[in-house]
């Protein structure tokens, strides 16, 4: 936006301002996020907080910096209450779990490490943070995020106390970060729609069985050499030879990986999941139950039963939704889902498409509104800039949404 429609938005910013952060204690902070928001959404190309108080004709520099990197106001509620006025009005049918990351230079930013940065597709030195959006095939918008802090900042101090990282924050994966994020939105939001992400979580079997012991559906992609048993494969009890414990249900047939099953047991059949700009989105699919059987999957049964004297070794049923569209010599893609057999084949394809969605937020969020331009080192800083450039999108996606309507609750 220039700075004029932005000029033309400030009562209705100001509104949706007294709302996402009436949690802020004292009215000149109030009044700084709502200068930060315009310098945000404000066309330029940097927007840290220099070039964005140059732009802004009631903008200050030092009050800026200050209002983000050091001024110690909770982001916690102010996400809650974003995350609630997004969800209330999208409504959205996935919530999809990511990372997202951040080249930098130099050691001292809050969780910078050399590590994978997938904006650069290759190792480097860079911050990651994991992300959960609400989504549906028109909208969407991230409502949680948390920085995710490699081992080598775990036992550092001196890394530590310059970066201004808590003590209670330490080095966990991201798919225990994700999980945390989950759990924190299931406590703000009435309900929890079905979980989306791609194979980087979806390979963990215990992030997946996390979310089923949490009551969660989910369709995630996976890896194809996962391993798994075919759905009518049976356990068998072994002889007990009467030395050392007693022996469980195993089955004869050794498991096989999803590429196998696929070759041998999948009939695809044509599915539309959504009408996009150049024409419906169709490829075909099959949809295969089957049992995963790694090492992780075995253990979770076995726990599940109460141990392994009550295990009948019956590994539970899941459905594995396969894309190999038209011409293709083989799959291209892979899902595991615990939705119930009973669910038509549209909707779970459906639902693992709409992971697309967030990569209109992140053009959105990196592009139009600097959410890689933070220039800060410390942790606080980093949530803060992130809390205000989400409030940032999510003030104009509810506009998109309905430019007339108040942005007031």
């Amino acid at each position: 936006m220039d700075s004029h429609e932005v000029d033309r938005l400030r009562a209705e910013l100001g509104l949706f301002v007294a709302d996402v952060f009436a949690s802020m204690a004292r009215k000149d902070q109030r009044s700084w996020g709502e200068c930060y928001l315009r310098g945000l959404m404000v066309d330029g190309r940097r927007k840290s907080s220099q070039p964005m108080a140059a732009r802004l004709p009631d903008g200050n520099m030092q009050a800026l910096q200050q209002f983000v990197s050091q001024s110690p106001w909770d982001w916690v509620p102010v996400r809650r209450r974003i995350a609630e006025r997004l969800c209330s009005v999208i409504r959205p049918e996935v919530w999809v779990v990511d990372d997202v990351s951040f080249p930098k230079r130099g050691r001292a930013s809050a969780g910078v490490a050399r590590q994978y940065c997938g904006a650069l597709g290759k190792r480097a030195n860079c911050q990651v943070a994991v992300s959960v959006h609400g989504a549906t095939d028109t909208a969407s918008c991230p409502l949680e995020w948390d920085l995710f802090l490699p081992g080598e900042w775990a036992d550092d101090a001196r890394r530590r106390q310059a970066a201004g990282i808590p003590d209670d924050v330490g080095h966990v994966s991201k798919c225990r970060l994700a999980l945390a994020l989950l759990d924190q939105l299931a406590t703000w939001l009435l309900e929890v729609p079905v979980i989306v992400a791609d194979a980087g979580y979806g390979r963990s079997v215990s992030f997946r069985i996390a979310l089923e012991e949490c009551g969660w559906s989910y369709v995630m992609a996976v890896d194809p050499k996962e391993i798994v048993q075919p759905e009518g494969a049976e356990p068998y009890q072994p002889l007990y030879g009467g030395l050392g414990p007693a022996t469980r249900p195993c089955y004869r047939g050794r498991g096989r990986p999803l590429t196998d099953l696929a070759a041998h047991a999948a009939r695809f059949e044509e599915v539309t999941w959504r009408q996009g700009s150049s024409g419906r989105m169709t490829s075909r699919f099959a949809v295969l139950p089957v049992r995963p059987a790694g090492k992780a999957a075995r253990h979770a049964a076995l726990e599940g039963a109460g141990g392994r004297s009550r295990w009948d070794g019956v590994l539970p049923l899941r459905t594995l939704p396969i894309e190999q569209p038209e011409g293709a010599g083989e799959p291209t893609g892979y899902w595991m889902s615990n939705l119930p057999a009973t669910t038509r084949v549209p909707d779970p394809v459906r639902w693992a498409k709409m992971r697309w969605r967030i990569e209109h937020d992140y053009r959105e969020l990196k592009h139009g509104l600097g959410l890689d331009h933070f220039e800060g080192r410390t942790w606080c800083g980093w949530h803060h800039h992130v809390t205000l450039v989400t409030a940032a999108q999510a003030f104009l996606t509810l506009r998109r949404l309905n430019p007339k309507a108040p942005t007031a609750a």
